[in-house]
């Protein structure tokens, strides 16, 4: 497009998803959600499925636990490997197998699922043949690139046993269900982000040296390494949110970002698994970018391990199905109030909330939007995306067609329309 052409307007990111840019409404009228039945999938003591689930959960992952120890070069992460004694997460591999067993028997015992739970004990006699507890720890030989098999069954572990307690316990919608729709599609991106965990640490730890080498000052590095270590940690939330505040705008409003990222907006049902689902475009942008200002920082390797932790702890806990009331935190912190306007589909609620850590930069650039007593009515885009997984890994590009089709089409009507 030339200078002298008068401005092209910006075209619809497309019918499916788009994000529309509409102001709040004053005069909108809040309400209560209404949930869907969901009493068919729901879990009830003495049915056996609760049995016949945890028993399957626990020999899948017992099979690829062992799968790590036979193969650790190609299933697990370097990184992580550091930080965790593999000799003592055989008690736990044991525990896992043992309560796996104990499970699937309990559903023959109450004479119901037994299918599920006959599977359950099945794969822990595949784990027991592949090795078992004692498996024998195979050759570790570097590599910079492995898939992390090993993070995705402990963060898995510690995540369901933890969030799938505190939903339960203390939850925003009490009628929503466990295994609520689509939790297989949130499952797999859970998956995927784990499993290729080592080539995004590549990816994004060889950007921020290689793009901004240039500005690292060791003597401003020095300086920050020598604060006191929350100190260091609000640092590093601070810059990290600026950033993936910015970078998380700009997705929503650049019709060619907007399509990737709408795929995480297209969750309907808000829960800890639901943040998992993330265009891996998406998912490569925001990691290389976020380690821009953590690289520059330079703080201690204890901070920056600590604010990794709790980022990612938050960004969980941000997206569960959980009512915990906050008080006057939810106004310095983001929580799920806040995010999950992010996340809704209610006309005041539309591109808002785009923080990470901290409400501060919404309330600075006028992106804030959190009614104190009130939680959204709808999830999801305005107009629903397709609902699997490879549908939606292809839906952003094939939106870039669309894109670029009314761009053209406009460019084309531009001078009749001038002259």
């Amino acid at each position: 497009m030339t200078d002298d052409l008068p401005p092209v307007p910006a075209p619809d990111p497309g019918p499916e998803d788009a994000a529309p840019g509409a102001q709040p409404d004053p005069g909108y009228e809040y309400g209560e959600r209404q949930i869907e039945d969901m009493s068919e999938v729901s879990f009830r003591v003495g049915e056996g499925r609760i049995s016949g689930y945890v028993s399957i959960f626990l020999g899948a992952l017992s099979v690829l636990s062992v799968l790590a120890y036979r193969y650790p070069t190609y299933l697990t992460t370097a990184e992580l490997r550091a930080s965790y004694d593999g000799e003592q997460l055989r008690l736990f591999l044991l525990a896992g197998m043992v309560f796996a067993v104990s499970f699937g028997l309990l559903t023959f015992a109450l004479k119901r699922c037994k299918r599920m739970g006959a599977l359950g004990v099945l794969l822990v006699v595949l784990a027991y043949v592949l090795g078992g507890w004692n498996v024998e720890l195979g050759e570790i030989r570097h590599t910079q690139l492995s898939l992390g098999v090993d993070w995705f069954v402990l963060d898995l572990l510690a995540s369901t046993i933890l969030f799938v307690f505190i939903e339960k316990v203390i939850p925003r919608y009490p009628e929503q269900a466990v295994l609520r729709p689509e939790w297989q599609l949130d499952l797999g991106y859970f998956a995927l982000n784990h499993l290729l965990i080592a080539f995004l640490i590549v990816i994004a730890n060889g950007f921020a040296p290689a793009a901004f080498g240039w500005a690292v000052n060791e003597g401003f590095q020095g300086w920050i390494r020598g604060l006191p270590l929350l100190g260091q940690v609000l640092i590093l939330a601070l810059c990290a949110d600026f950033v993936l505040y910015w970078t998380h705008r700009a997705f929503h409003e650049f019709p060619r970002l907007w399509p990737f990222h709408a795929v995480h907006h297209s969750a309907e049902h808000m829960d800890w698994l639901a943040g998992s689902r993330t265009h891996l475009v998406q998912t490569l942008v925001d990691r290389t970018l976020v380690m821009v200002p953590l690289y520059l920082l330079g703080t201690s390797e204890q901070a920056l391990n600590l604010y990794v932790v709790l980022a990612a702890a938050q960004a969980v806990f941000t997206h569960a199905n959980v009512g915990i009331p906050t008080g006057p935190l939810k106004y310095v912190f983001v929580t799920p109030q806040f995010h999950h306007w992010h996340h809704s589909s209610d006309q005041p609620a539309i591109d808002t909330n785009y923080a990470v850590h901290f409400p501060l930069f919404d309330r600075l650039f006028g992106t804030y939007h959190m009614p104190d007593q009130h939680w959204p009515i709808e999830y999801g885009t305005t107009k629903r995306l397709p609902r699997t997984f490879w549908s939606q890994l292809l839906h952003p590009f094939r939106q870039q067609a669309v894109i670029t089709a009314a761009q053209a089409e406009a460019e084309a009507q531009s001078p009749s329309q001038s002259g």
